[in-house]
């Protein structure tokens, strides 16, 4: 059977299905990630002033947003190992936009906080099996790649974020941070149809083989059906993953979470200003999971691993220490060339160690750890600056914790593959 899938392959297709997978799952990140979670970085401060909160307020608000992605995020990337990535993504968007737009229907904390927790749910239960969905798609040698033109999604989300957003307040008045959340909350669940439509499980339901799958490495994705979830629980590099992958989820979300308002209230940018900027950061981030998932590939998820964390607690102090215009745009570009490298990395490690069947899952429970990251910095950090009326310390213990990323990245022990 697998001779013939194989044979299948190299006779009859020149142009991979792989590729239509690869394309509509950067939309799903661009939807799920993009528009869904850095959506709140940009409309945050007319938000917050509209509705009368405090930096304590809206930093529980993207908490309850990351709490939310931290329940389904271990759960979504099981949830497609066992019933199919599919079904999961898509109904994960569904739920992401409906509860887009409900958030801009809303008129007090607590509701808004409601609404946040919902589109977290939504977003992690698409977002993380379609970035492993392309381990199952693509060779070991080309998923560093994969991963890293994925997470582009984001990128391509700043960027349009960072154009239309000042643009709709400014028609809109008062009521143009409701517009953004129904905009971009609609084109999510337009997304959510897309992939329904489009998105596959696996290459064996259109008889080929992933990507870059030569008849010499066709054991790669052959063997036994039965999946053994231990490996993914019981794994000790899995674990060493996770931990690390804490110090991502909480020293980027802070800077990402708080970068707008930041600007705007301690550098004295205007909101088109900080919108220029937002854009420009994801012009540089464009091709930063690209760039650094293949670096991987030929030198290691080790050595990737450490240089992006270095460049990223570097970007966060700078913004700190440097409250001006050049700091800034020097802050956002460093940040920029590193951004999404991280999920792709680990992405990519999780398909060497368990292999493209269990690597939704693996992805899944590392990210539950980035998830515990992601809903700690908000909070902490909205709360350091109502207490020190400034963001610097914040921004500061984030660099501190990124450094900490590195550390225990060059602690991890190399095995078979690309380690």
């Amino acid at each position: 059977m697998e001779k013939e899938i194989s044979n299948k392959y190299y006779r009859g297709r020149r142009f991979h299905y792989a590729w239509i997978i690869l394309a509509v799952g950067t939309l799903v990140v661009f939807g799920s990630l993009g528009l869904a979670r850095f959506g709140y970085t940009m409309i945050l401060p007319a938000m917050q002033s509209n509705l009368g909160l405090n930096n304590t307020q809206t930093g529980g608000i993207a908490t309850a947003n990351l709490i939310g992605y931290l329940i389904l995020s271990v759960f979504g990337g099981a949830l497609a190992a066992r019933y199919g990535p599919r079904i999961v993504i898509s109904a994960g968007l569904a739920i992401a936009g409906i509860a887009m737009i409900m958030t801009g229907l809303s008129n007090s904390f607590v509701s808004v906080s409601f609404w946040r927790a919902i589109t977290g749910i939504g977003s992690g239960a698409s977002n993380v099996p379609a970035i492993g969905l392309l381990a199952a798609w693509f060779a070991q040698h080309r998923r560093g790649f994969a991963s890293g033109i994925g997470v582009t999604g984001s990128s391509l989300a700043l960027i349009v974020l960072g154009i239309s957003v000042p643009y709709i307040l400014k028609i809109s008045g008062s009521d143009g941070w409701r517009i953004c959340w129904f905009i971009y909350g609609s084109f999510t669940v337009l997304l959510s149809l897309l992939a329904i439509t489009v998105l596959r499980n696996s290459p064996s339901e259109l008889g080929i083989l992933p990507a870059g799958v030569t008849e010499n490495t066709i054991t790669e994705i052959t063997g036994g059906r039965k999946l053994n979830w231990s490996k993914v629980y019981k794994s000790v590099r899995v674990w060493h993953l996770g931990i690390i992958y804490i110090a991502f989820g909480f020293s980027y979300i802070i800077y990402i979470t708080f970068f707008s308002k930041y600007l705007i209230s301690e550098v004295n940018f205007t909101q088109e200003a900080a919108g220029r900027l937002f854009m420009i950061m994801g012009w540089f981030s464009l091709f930063c999971g690209l760039i650094w998932g293949s670096f991987s590939d030929k030198f290691g998820r080790k050595a990737a691993l450490i240089i992006v964390y270095l460049i990223q607690a570097a970007s966060f102090s700078l913004f700190a220490l440097l409250p001006t215009y050049t700091g800034a745009i020097i802050s956002s570009f460093l940040f920029g060339i590193s951004a999404w490298s991280i999920p792709a990395i680990m992405a990519a490690t999780c398909g060497d160690i368990l292999g493209p069947r269990l690597a939704p899952a693996g992805l899944g429970f590392i990210t539950l750890f980035f998830g515990i990251g992601q809903a700690a910095g908000p909070g902490i950090a909205g709360m350091i600056a109502d207490a020190l009326h400034s963001f610097s310390p914040a921004l500061l213990l984030a660099s501190l914790v990124a450094t900490a990323g590195a550390i225990g990245s060059f602690m991890l022990k190399k095995h078979d593959g690309n380690m």
